[in-house]
């Protein structure tokens, strides 16, 4: 894995405020192998792990947040 590069904390507010209300969010994001991803779906968690800050989507999909290249349309960097 490489390593973590902490997301703004704008970001990471947007995303809890998103799991808590349980709202739909539109996520872009890229893997571990570099390939981009679209997903629609709601954040069922937030969590730290292996140095790390992660969510989980309802789909079981968990995304580490430094790889969030967009969220609803806007960009994340």
């Amino acid at each position: 894995m490489s390593s973590y590069t902490p997301v703004s904390c704008d970001l990471q507010d947007q995303l809890e405020s998103l799991a808590t209300l349980r709202q739909s969010c539109q996520l872009v994001y890229r893997d571990e192998s570099g390939e981009q991803h679209e997903v629609e779906d709601l954040i069922v968690d937030i969590y730290a792990s292996n140095h790390a800050d992660f969510l989980k989507l309802q789909n079981g999909t968990e995304i580490r947040l430094d790889r969030i290249e967009s969220l609803n349309g806007e960009s994340a960097a």
